[in-house]
């Protein structure tokens, strides 16, 4: 008890203790502090949504600092944005980047079109991301604004920050 009081909190549920390294803490609130922190999208733009994509990259909101850095690969990447109309041919392809993703991965569907199908209720566009992802987060919009994502984006770091248990070789 004595050492709580000593203790200074520098994330919710993870102390310091004032001039040492020393970090008390469950093991998943440091490890979820570190992942929400650095999360890096792989840059995967369909449509119109997209560009909005960029915009929320660029200079006037500065995701990285929250730690957000689009990356090209999705090998690096542990969150895949799916910004605009998926086609039915496409389907398998966006499937095939997220498959190539490390475990835990987490999938945003940006705009009306990956949320829902958007305008197109057509034989060929798929009627939402969901249809072959597990999407976590969902920003509608036509297409959305930047500050949509970004709010979209915290989100999902206030999901990855209450994760139990969820790293890659717990699953």
């Amino acid at each position: 008890m004595g050492i709580e009081k000593e203790t200074i909190e520098i994330a919710p549920g993870i102390r310091q203790i004032p001039g040492t390294p020393v970090v008390l803490s469950p093991i998943d609130k440091i490890i979820n502090w570190a992942r929400a922190g650095s999360m890096w999208p792989v840059t995967f733009g369909l449509a119109c949504c997209a560009i909005e994509m960029m915009a929320t990259g660029a200079s006037h909101f500065d995701l990285d600092r929250y730690g957000i850095i689009f990356r090209a690969t999705p090998r690096q990447a542990d969150v895949l944005i799916v910004a605009g109309t998926v086609t039915k041919k496409m389907a398998p392809i966006v499937r095939r980047v997220y498959d190539q993703m490390p475990e835990p991965k987490y999938v945003i569907a940006m705009g009306s079109c990956a949320c829902s199908g958007g305008i197109f209720k057509t034989y060929s566009v798929a009627q939402g991301a969901d249809e072959f992802l597990p999407v976590d987060i969902y920003i509608p919009g036509c297409p959305p604004r930047p500050e949509a994502l970004l709010f979209g984006l915290l989100n999902l770091q206030q999901k990855i920050k209450s994760e139990a248990k969820k790293w890659g070789f717990w699953r």
